[in-house]
């Protein structure tokens, strides 16, 4: 029969270990090469809403989401509000294909929202034209016009979800 001090330290590992713990610096986005970071002063479920209207008022596709938060949920774990969101469209894949087979792996290019611990939330993504750098040399000038273009649509998207102009 266990003792008492261990059935307590016991009970106190179990409480501890369910309760996700992120240092701060975590859950923020800082500014880095190649990256559009937009902090906003809305929620997270607000920026998530606006965002992909934002996807949908571009003509482009909301391909894939996933997130961290929507899965700790799952656990009974509360964490910061984290969603990435990948955008792609179909005509825009058989230009990059049609250019460079290897920057497949790059689609769909993704905005990554994050909640910070003030309740308000920022807008992140790579441009394309930094995600499609490493392609150019196989793409050529076909690769880097089709990344120019995304890059103004990826703009214009989240200056729609955010208000904001990109980098502000």
């Amino acid at each position: 029969m266990p003792s008492r001090t261990f059935s307590l330290a016991l009970a106190a590992f179990l409480l501890l270990s369910s309760v996700a713990v992120i240092p701060a610096s975590a859950q923020s986005v800082a500014p880095r090469d190649g990256w559009v970071v937009i902090d906003t002063e809305m929620s997270f479920p607000d920026l998530v809403d606006r965002t992909r209207t934002a996807i949908a008022e571009a003509k482009m596709g909301l391909v894939t989401q996933a997130s961290a938060s929507d899965g700790a949920r799952g656990q009974g774990i509360t964490i910061p509000g984290n969603r990435v969101i990948g955008v792609y469209r179909n005509d825009y894949a058989r230009r990059m294909l049609d250019a460079s087979i290897a920057a497949g792996i790059e689609a769909p290019i993704r905005f990554y929202l994050t909640e910070n611990p003030d309740q308000t939330a920022t807008l992140s993504y790579k441009t394309p034209s930094f995600v499609f750098a490493p392609y150019m040399d196989e793409g050529g000038e076909e690769l880097k016009a089709l990344a120019t273009e995304l890059d103004g649509v990826f703009q214009a998207i989240a200056a729609d979800a955010t208000g904001k102009s990109a980098g502000k």
